[in-house]
This record gives structure tokens, sequence and C-alpha cells, in this order.
């Protein structure tokens, strides 16, 4: 029977993992820990999955969050200008936020009842070698620092040296629901982004509020105040850049239940977008092939990283069930068929957390005038290659602006 090896439990890794168990293969997932540690755990991301990687759960069967319940339908936008824009963008079908100490051990634990094999325990490079010999293929898919060196960077593809964005997400008491339900995504000019984000949680549907901070701006701070010194210093700092640059959303906050739902459901820090090699040949001559953060590793700013993940993880598991042939040309294959998907969401992250171009701002004025290509770019959110079609250039955005211009001119 054919053996694969991943390491790595995120979205990536356990995506892959259960495909391929249900195909009949031999699985084994080295996790660094236990479903109980994740869930008992920090939180690690406000991530929300899109209708096209909600599929792909309903055929791993393990859809267990209706999007009847848990989903939304919709993206708000509020840009703050002197004369602030404001319009809503509408799905064909909706998307989830699940806490992912409740959906990763959920998928853990279907992985195990489905026959695969979770073996807790820390690997790094020295391992790779080792574990390639005791499988027939072994796929990484860590967040862990000796990645980059094992992988390397692309070096056909220019990526900035450091972050992008200051970060700071939390989850949130006392937020009323927005109408329509979705995720408000508001820009502070100068100072950042907020991605306000309805979510599942130990806690219940709660609100999950994403700054995205400009390095330097009036708001980088929030990437670094800590809580655990003087809560309710904290709780005021966030009050305040909501009522100063996030207007819409403070409208919502009720301030005698707006708090924290717990010490551990809060994340700070910073990403560094990487896009990394698709597989290494070691030493002794097998391939290891890089799947999630461990490929590409992207700013969520626009909440693509694990739905990314969950594509790419697909295209490696339909070549390996198509051709299980280990070697350079099933590499070669998977890097070929997830490189425009991958590349799609790798250059849309970085146009949105960067210093907005004139082409960008020219898409936002055309949208905000016409619902069709509103709705076209929200749906896009489930279809990075598409959206970067439209986005890549000057010219492709003036195309896409000039479209709209003759349909509503035929109507």
């Amino acid at each position: 029977m054919t053996s694969i090896g991943i390491i790595g439990a995120g979205t990536g890794g356990l995506h892959l993992a259960l495909q391929l168990v249900q195909a009949g293969m031999d699985v084994t997932v080295y996790a660094s820990r236990t479903a109980e540690q994740v869930a008992s755990g920090r939180m690690t991301n406000s991530v929300a999955h899109h209708a096209v990687t909600i599929d792909r759960e309903a055929r791993l069967g393990v859809d267990h969050w209706p999007v009847a319940e848990f989903g939304y339908d919709a993206h708000l936008h509020y840009f703050g200008l002197p004369e602030p824009i404001e319009f809503i963008g509408r799905f064909q079908r909706p998307s989830r936020a699940v806490d992912y100490r409740i959906y990763l051990p959920r998928l853990m634990a279907d992985f195990e009842d489905r026959g695969g094999r979770l073996v807790v325990r820390e690997v790094d490079a020295s391992d790779l070698e080792p574990l390639s010999e005791a499988h027939d293929l072994l796929a990484v898919g860590s967040k862990q620092p000796w990645v980059g060196e094992v992988f390397g960077r692309r070096a056909d593809k220019p990526q900035p040296d450091g972050p992008l964005r200051r970060l700071q997400v939390g989850l949130w008491h006392g937020i009323a629901r927005s109408e329509p339900h979705g995720v408000s995504i508001a820009a502070s000019p100068g100072s950042g982004d907020l991605l306000e984000i309805p979510i599942y949680s130990a806690a219940g549907h709660v609100t999950a509020l994403l700054f995205e901070n400009v390095p330097g701006g009036a708001l980088e701070h929030l990437a670094s105040i800590r809580h655990d010194d003087d809560p309710a210093a904290f709780r005021r700092a966030v009050l305040d850049a909501l009522r100063q640059h996030y207007p819409r959303t403070f409208e919502r906050v009720d301030d005698a239940e707006f708090a924290l739902t717990g010490p551990d459901d809060l994340v700070q820090g910073a990403v560094t977008p990487a896009l990394r090699n698709d597989y290494r040949q070691l030493d002794n001559g097998r391939f290891v092939v890089a799947v999630g953060d461990s490929h590409a590793t992207v700013d969520p700013i626009v909440g693509q990283g694990a739905n990314s993940a969950s594509a790419s993880a697909q295209v490696v598991g339909d070549a390996i069930l198509e051709d299980p042939n280990f070697d350079l040309r099933l590499m070669r294959k998977i890097a070929e068929r997830r490189r425009d998907r991958v590349e799609a969401t790798f250059d849309w992250t970085a146009l949105m957390a960067g210093p907005p171009p004139a082409h960008l701002l020219q898409l936002v004025g055309a949208m905000s005038q016409d619902q069709a290509l509103l709705d076209e770019f929200t749906w896009n959110f489930n279809f990075p290659d598409r959206q970067w079609d439209i986005l890549a250039t000057p010219e492709r955005v003036a195309s896409a602006v000039a479209r709209s211009a003759a349909r509503k001119a035929v109507v």
C-alpha cells in the first residue's frame, strides 16, 4: 500500500491527509500538538473559508458547520475618505468562519477515525531524510522556521523582506450583527484596514476584529500593546481605534458588553510573505513537497491563506492519486498545476496590503457605481486567479471598468 507522510496538521496537511485516506492510502500526519492541546491553546487566526473550500470539505466529509447557521453572505465595504464611500458586495453562496481551536481538532479526530495515523512529535529539518525513507512521499505543511531553509524562496518571484502590515486580531463580545450578515472591510487611509468577521468559537457566535495596521501609521501600536499588562487600557485602545478610524463597526458596539472573550483569544504580530519552491530533492534522492504555509505564506488581509492551502493540497492529492510515481516528473506536475492560483493569491494579497495604486482606486470607484462588478469582485474571493485577471495591471482594471460602463449603458 502506498504510504504518505505529512508534516503539519493545519488546513493543507489535514485536507491532503483526509483526501488520501478516503482513497485508501496509508497516511501518517506528524503534528506538533495533540488535538486537546490545539483546542485549549491560544487563538491562532481568524480565518474564513469560502464556498469552494466548503465544497471541498463536503467532499472530504468534514463539513460539520452548516452555512445556514454558521455562514455569512456579504462583504460590507467602508472607505474612510473625507467623503466616505460605502457599498455591499454579495456572494453567490456563503462563506464561513470557525475558530481553528474547534475546526482543527475535529478534523484530526475525523482523520484518525477513518484509519489515519496521527503521530504527535516535533519535527525539524534533520528528520526529513529518515521520514522520507519511511514513506513513498513526504509532504511538509509546517510553519516552523526551518521550512524556509529547506524549500527556499522562489528566486524568480519578487518578494518583500519583511511584513507589509502589523496585526492584531481578537475575539469580542458586544458587537451587534451587521445587516446584511457579513464581513465588514473598512479602510482608514494611511493607518490600515479593519476586517470584522462573524466567527464561531468556544464562546459561541462572536466577532473577530482583525486590525491590519500600516507600519508607522497611527494604529501600529495595536500590534504590540499588551492586554495582560492592563486589560482596561487595552480595551480603551481598541475602542478608540474603532471610534476614530472604523465608525461603522463602532456604531454597533454595546459599551456595556464589549469585552475580549478570553485572554487567549488574541493574536498580535506580523507576517512576512513568502512564496517558496514547490519541492526539494533530499541528499538521499527522495523528494519532499511543500503544502500550505510551507509553500506560500501571505498576510491575512484578503483571507486567502487557508483557502489557498486547501486548494493547493487538493492539487497534490489529485496528482498522487493519478500518478503515484514519486519522482521529478510528479513534482513538476504539482508545481505547474497549482502555480497560477498560488501566485495569484500571493500577488493579490501583496497588492491589497501595500499602498493602494491608482488602478486599484479606479476599480473601487467603479464598483461603488456598479453592483454587478462589485458582486463579481466579491465572489472572486473564491477564485484568486480570476481576481488577479482583473487586478494584475492598470490595463486589465481599465478593461474591467470599460466592460462595466458598457453593461450599464445597455441597461
